[in-house]
């Protein structure tokens, strides 16, 4: 099926994998994780052949952010884990979860951030993999050590501070990424309730086709935005509690061809504790 995205290449099939899962250039990442840290198990039982694990959560994570925010780390921490995991300067990596592509996404900016390129998702997941009757395989696989060269994009990741220099300017649309109730107030669990003051609700669980893993196709994603009038010639700013939910949502904008996508790195789980902030209901 043609999914109509203005940049296929950043998501892949499971068809195209198969077909390209030999070649030495490309690096299967699973990136599949759980809060009690039993994602690296997962992978254990069983990944696709040739994947290595990530932990996203540890090893691209800022471990010295005592508050929890799940900010990403500096650039030597990042080339490190990387390069521990056999991505490289000119590797093809693959990414994949089985959650909807939401920690794929977020290792997919993760990346992007310190100027790696060549990341792409796997459409539909391990779930989709396994769903086709795909090989699977527990053998660990030790790739060797490569080279990670990081280069940070810093328009691609914004801090409070950041974010609230922006408000009110007619040159950026705020995209929220949560569940409408966290929008509204209705729901969260940070010292105050709502959003942002001037965000627009796009929910992230909407851009999945219901009750599987693949992305809807490009034109229902289009219509999605166009109901929120996200449109070209501003710069969107992606944030939801933890800057999970808003790098899918900045994966989605970069596919469907928008060129001048951040995310908010910290997100509510910072605006939303802090009471120096404005914050609208």
């Amino acid at each position: 099926m043609v999914k109509a995205f203005s940049r296929p290449e950043l998501l892949v099939s499971s068809e195209w994998l198969a077909e390209h899962l030999q070649r030495p250039e490309v690096r299967v990442v699973d990136v599949r994780w759980r809060p009690d840290g039993s994602g690296r198990s997962l992978h254990q039982v069983g990944h696709i052949p040739g994947a290595v694990y990530l932990d996203w959560a540890t090893e691209l994570v800022d471990v010295e952010d005592e508050a929890g925010l799940f900010l990403l780390a500096g650039p030597d921490q990042v080339s490190t884990a990387l390069a521990r995991a056999g991505i490289g300067d000119g590797t093809n990596v693959v990414l994949y979860d089985d959650t909807a592509s939401l920690f794929a996404a977020r290792v997919w900016w993760s990346l992007r951030v310190y100027g790696f390129e060549s990341a792409r998702i796997l459409d539909g997941g391990y779930r989709a993999w396994v769903g086709e009757d795909r090989p699977v395989s527990n053998a660990l696989p030790s790739p060797a050590p490569a080279q990670f060269t990081a280069r940070a994009q810093l328009r691609m990741r914004l801090t409070t501070a950041d974010v609230r220099g922006l408000l009110g300017s007619p040159d950026v649309i705020l995209l929220d990424a949560r569940a409408p109730a966290e929008y509204r107030g209705q729901q969260g669990n940070t010292r105050r309730l709502g959003h942002i003051p001037g965000a627009v609700n796009v929910p992230v669980a909407a851009m999945s086709q219901p009750g599987g893993q693949h992305f809807r196709d490009g034109d229902e994603l289009r219509s999605m935005l166009a109901r929120a009038n996200v449109g070209r010639g501003r710069r969107l700013v992606c944030y939801d509690g933890s800057g999970i939910a808003a790098a899918k949502l900045a994966f989605v904008l970069t596919l469907l061809g928008h060129d001048d996508v951040a995310v908010y790195d910290g997100g509510w789980a910072d605006w939303g504790n802090r009471l120096d902030l404005p914050v609208d209901r």
